[in-house]
């Protein structure tokens, strides 16, 4: 990946009630697949995006939050998850269905200033 750039992906959107979560996903995979240094980081109300057994069958819809699960298979690996959205929201680390690293604010924001390009969410 010599001239690959280092692009963020920043998740900050609940996986439901928007289409923003959905089609941020494609778009990281889409940037992958061009071989590019993709990380996540998922703040706030995007951290629910990582959380197993949701189920969607009330809200009659699709839920798409197992495809996440391919990001490794297109070297997305890096996916980081504030700890205090975390703290805030009584999610622990076993509560996510793939797995992340957690990280304080002061250290997303640090990592955050090593990118080349940062995506919003």
């Amino acid at each position: 990946m010599e001239d690959a750039k280092k692009i963020m992906h920043i998740v900050r959107k609940a996986p439901h009630g928007t289409i923003y979560a959905y089609e941020g996903l494609e778009m990281v995979l889409i940037m992958a697949s061009y071989d590019q240094d993709i990380s996540m980081a998922f703040i706030g109300d995007g951290i629910y995006n990582l959380v197993k057994d949701q189920d969607t069958t009330d809200i009659q819809i699709k839920g798409f939050m197992k495809t996440l699960g391919v990001l490794e298979d297109y070297d997305v690996e890096k996916l980081y998850v504030d700890a205090e959205s975390m703290e805030e929201r009584g999610i622990r680390e076993g509560d996510f269905f793939v797995p992340v690293e957690v990280l304080t604010s002061t250290e997303i924001g640090k990592l955050m200033t090593e990118q080349d390009v940062i995506v919003p969410q």
